[in-house]
């Protein structure tokens, strides 16, 4: 028996056996994670049904609470003694539930944690709205009546739902408005005053070059002219959106009897959660999910979309990786094929995974005061001199977020390329030099083809460590929320001076920074999910590339 574990234990079969064990743990533990972050995240735009309590306060006084129950949980007498609320003698342990009450405006909050002995009279009904504004965030009640342009024009009692055909097309005639005028607003008139701007740096271009005569200033005033007119045009056509799409006005009533009138053009979308078929609440469910992902942010980044931050995640990584590529590639094919080995090459190779360890935070540090200050404002002064004081690349912005993530991750793909130089056997390099290729033909048309999967493995890890960095970024470029995304219809088109949004700031924004906590919570498991999503889906292109390349290459491997 001994003799037979020994022979096991020699084989290795114990440690293939623990490697398998441990790899094991960590797809459990990982997949894990990534259950908990999905269930806690995507289960905040299911629509929710509405409950109508009777709650009791400690005053006996019985007050109606409509809302979506959010969290429920146990805590001791102590705790609610301690918070400054009576608990009924003998009771040791209370269950108490947090409902998103919404309605902001009226209560102060959209949430109330309530004790579950005080709640009476459950009730679902059938016609309570739940309306999405763009503003204050949800209001729950009941439709009570329509207004038009001021007048009371159709009214019913709450619960009923007679006005509810008419509400609803109103409030699509509402968002049919909103778009045009989106439309309008970021598009034609952006793009005009995009070119305004231009013409009035060129203007100021003239003047500090001494070149300010009335034949060139001519040449600009009438093309500002026609910019002009045809701005005055569009602006009318947005004046003459504006009082249709304020027309209407929804009347309606909370549970507790507060009146409130909401502009159809607050209105993102309203309905009727206890009255929809499962089928309804799946249509519902997927319509949030693409506006989550396909919009703009709104409520302090609480309500709305994540479009921009996804936009500048992707389109930073990118442009970092076409940045950290070349130079990290060049670096490593010097000191592998050209530096002499001695010591001056094996200091740089230590520095170099020395910098790998090196905070992130000293990288954003040393980019705000070379790339942004130094750089930056050098290249203002002497190409953008007219747009002064406002600075162009004397700020934070794409190019220098994207720089310095390219330097924080070379390290990654020196040391990547230079293991995947290494394991280039010598007679390859050999055979191309006797067949009369020179040393320079050699690495470009063996070498380094050979060595390219390598070299993809090092861009897997820096495009895998840069999209999830955010301190660096806070120093150089990203914002809370960009006006403007960096990438449009406008010349140059791909503008890298802009500032940008980032799914991992967004995130450290929602979490820390957000003045409704509650209503952030689920948004922050949404993001996070959305983040190790555009992570996986930019390392499985980068991993199929190479995959590509390895097969490509596999026969002068062999």
């Amino acid at each position: 028996m001994q003799v037979s574990l020994k022979k096991w234990v020699a084989s290795g079969s114990p440690w293939v056996w623990l490697n398998a064990g441990a790899v094991a743990i960590s797809v459990v533990l990982v997949l894990g994670l990534l259950g908990v972050i999905a269930s806690r995240g995507l289960v905040h735009f299911w629509p929710a049904s509405l409950q109508q309590y009777q709650y009791t306060d400690d005053q006996g006084m019985h007050i109606p609470v409509l809302g979506e129950r959010v969290q429920r949980e146990q805590v001791t007498a102590e705790q609610i003694r301690n918070a400054g609320v009576s608990v009924p003698q003998g009771m040791q342990t209370l269950d108490r539930q947090l409902i998103k009450v919404g309605n902001r405006e009226l209560y102060g909050s959209d949430f109330r944690w309530v004790l579950e002995h005080q709640l009476s009279d459950l009730q679902y009904p059938k016609h309570a709205v739940a309306l999405e504004r763009r503003e204050w965030g949800n209001f729950y009640g009941y439709i009570v009546g329509i207004k038009e342009n001021g007048q009371l024009i159709a009214e019913q009692e709450p619960g009923q739902n007679q006005l509810w055909d008419e509400v609803q097309r109103r409030a699509e005639r509402a968002g049919d408005i909103y778009q045009r005028i989106q439309s309008l607003e970021g598009g034609t008139i952006a793009a005009l005053n995009y070119e305004l701007e231009k013409l009035r740096i060129a203007e100021r271009s003239l003047q500090l070059q001494g070149q300010d005569s009335a034949q060139n200033l001519a040449e600009l005033q009438a093309q500002k002219a026609l910019l002009q007119a045809d701005y005055a045009t569009q602006e009318a056509e947005l004046m003459a959106l504006y009082t249709p799409f304020k027309r209407d006005t929804l009347l309606l009533v909370s549970a507790d009897g507060q009146h409130k009138e909401v502009n159809f053009s607050e209105v993102v979308r309203l309905y009727q959660p206890n009255a929809l078929s499962l089928w309804q609440k799946v249509q519902h469910y997927v319509l949030k999910l693409v506006e989550f992902v396909s919009d703009d942010p709104r409520e302090a980044n609480t309500e709305g979309g994540i479009f921009p931050a996804i936009f500048g995640t992707v389109l930073m990584v990118m442009i970092m990786s076409l940045i950290v590529t070349p130079f990290g590639v060049i670096a490593a094919v010097y000191l592998r094929e050209y530096a002499s080995q001695g010591l001056m090459t094996r200091i740089i190779r230590i520095a170099v995974n020395n910098l790998a360890g090196v905070p992130s935070i000293v990288y954003g540090v040393f980019g705000l005061g070379f790339f942004v200050y130094f750089l930056g404002g050098n290249l203002d002064q002497l190409f953008y001199a007219a747009a002064l004081p406002a600075p162009t690349f004397g700020t934070p912005g794409l190019l220098w977020a994207s720089l310095t993530l390219a330097l924080l991750t070379l390290p990654v793909v020196i040391v990547a390329t230079e293991e995947g130089l290494s394991r280039i056997p010598r007679s390859v390099r050999e055979g191309s030099l006797a067949l009369g290729a020179t040393k320079f033909e050699t690495l470009m048309r063996v070498v380094i083809p050979m060595a390219s999967p390598a070299m993809m493995t090092g861009v897997i890890l820096a495009v895998a460590r840069a999209a999830g960095e955010v301190a660096p970024l806070m120093l150089v470029g990203v914002v809370k929320l960009a006006p403007n995304l960096p990438l449009d219809f406008n010349a140059p088109f791909l503008h890298l001076e802009r500032k940008f949004m980032h799914l991992g700031f967004h995130i450290y924004d929602v979490g820390f920074q957000s003045p409704n906590v509650e209503a952030a919570r689920p948004l922050v498991y949404a993001t996070a999910l959305m983040l190790v999503v555009v992570i996986a889906v930019l390392n499985l292109t980068a991993i199929g590339i190479r995959n590509r390349l390895r097969e490509k290459f596999r026969a002068l491997d062999m």
